[in-house]
């Protein structure tokens, strides 16, 4: 659903104009162009959407090999941390917008300073960009959070996890992500000689109380500058290794309690923050000592986000069209689902490399599961590495259908990784007796 939230300013935000010496530069046919930092996948799915739209989406890429930079034909090749590739790759743009948070601030207020719409605006990114400054700001606008503190010394992570029940989680301040740059510790000992350790190679630190959470949720919202918000349905997110896996969407058997909450909370989040485009919120759903389940707020990403690729095949607006038409101020789409259930489960790469090809791959899976939606990034195989994904789609709300839809995702994303079929289908015999058929038996 959309909604209209806050004071809008008219047709974007105070500060953000066209780049110095004229209008943007619009295609061919007098459509926008938007530019989107970052060459990876989550720019590749932003070009799926611009293309029904009618706009450009420019992409800044580090190579030529990057997965956007494979499908995108406006493709600027630099670096996100150099200010002339930065200023060649904008000009013209009507927006610039990010698949990554790590374009440095300082680069950032040079190309709002010289007229470069960026939406999100820095002040905003930066909340995405440092774990200590979101944990900050979230609790003085009055979001739950866990108890945390900045680490400056090993001491100070010592003191932390004794006066914490002797466990606790170490974070970088900046740059981690899919489980990268987080510590789970246990007693005193331990945090003192992991912050030491972190610490002595210049990673600036933060620490916090570690939740024994029932389940991680997503808040995937969008917001304009004009202050239009919409939220999609709440979702679970399942990690492996530290990394999203599979997303359950809508969320099974979460109270309309905790469904408000979590939508007021992320459309909270935007408005304060000065959010535009899409935001995902990561939550924790726990269960306090008297047997009653809360949230508290893990994650910010302000962008197209992991647990929002179901949107592609499950609701009317996907995540990726719902950004640019946020980032560009223009109404935003409905997030209505269109069927009750979907099911997304990424491709994460095998330990060993399959010796059959991807493409054959996704042959044998499209017969077997013509229904089973692919989608690919472009990218080398290596272990752990996000591949791909797939989207599964379930008719009905019933706890059979959601058994064996997210079967079906499990085995489908199994297979396009590993070249097997976990429950020992073959494409001549069909599964063993008793094992799961589908499709192309």
């Amino acid at each position: 659903m959309t909604l209209r939230n806050g004071q809008g300013q008219g047709h974007g935000e105070a500060g953000q104009q066209p780049p110095a010496g004229g209008q943007a530069e619009r295609n061919s046919l007098g459509m926008p162009v938007v530019g989107m930092i970052g060459g990876g996948q989550l720019a590749r799915m932003t070009q799926e959407a611009a293309l029904p739209l009618g706009q450009t989406l420019r992409v800044l890429a580090a190579s030529s090999e990057e997965s956007s930079a494979q499908s995108t034909p406006d493709v600027v090749l630099g670096s996100f941390e150099d200010l002339g590739d930065l200023q060649r790759f904008a000009a013209g743009c009507d927006a610039v917008t990010f698949d990554h948070e790590h374009v440095p601030q300082e680069l950032l207020a040079e190309l709002v300073a010289s007229g470069v719409n960026v939406q999100p605006p820095p002040s905003a990114l930066l909340h995405a960009q440092d774990k200590l400054v979101m944990r900050e700001r979230l609790a003085a606008i009055g979001a739950p959070v866990p108890p945390y503190a900045e680490v400056s010394d090993p001491e100070d992570a010592a003191r932390f996890v004794a006066a914490h029940g002797d466990t606790a989680v170490l974070k970088a301040r900046r740059g981690g992500y899919d489980g990268k740059g987080v510590w789970m510790l246990t007693g005193v000992e331990e945090a003192r000689a992991v912050a030491a350790e972190q610490l002595e190679q210049g990673v600036p630190l933060m620490i916090e109380q570690r939740v024994f959470w029932e389940r991680e949720l997503s808040a995937l919202v969008a917001r304009s500058p004009f202050g239009q918000g919409a939220v999609w349905p709440v979702v679970e997110t399942i990690q492996r290794g530290g990394i999203c896996h599979t997303v359950i969407a809508p969320a099974q058997d979460l109270s309309e309690e905790l469904r408000t909450q979590a939508h007021a909370l992320a459309l909270t989040i935007a408005g304060e923050l000065g959010v535009t485009g899409v935001l995902a919120v990561e939550l924790f759903e726990f269960r306090a000592a008297d047997g009653s389940t809360g949230l508290l707020v893990n994650e910010l990403a302000m962008r197209p986000h992991n647990s929002g690729h179901w949107t592609q095949d499950g609701a009317i607006t996907s995540q990726f069209e719902q950004h640019l038409r946020a980032v560009l101020d223009l109404p935003l789409g409905s997030t209505l689902p269109v069927v009750p259930l979907t099911i997304m489960a990424n491709v994460l790469g095998a330990e060993y490399t399959p010796e059959m090809s991807m493409d054959e791959r996704v042959h044998h899976l499209g017969a077997r599961f013509p229904h089973v939606k692919v989608h690919l990034y472009g990218k080398s195989e290596r272990p752990g590495r996000k591949l791909g994904h797939v989207n599964v789609v379930g008719s009905a709300p019933d706890q059979e259908t959601f058994e064996e839809t997210r079967a079906v995702a499990e085995l489908a994303s199994n297979w396009l990784a590993t070249a097997q079929w976990a429950d020992g289908w073959d494409p001549h015999e069909g599964a063993p007796v008793g094992q799961f058929r589908r499709g192309g038996d």
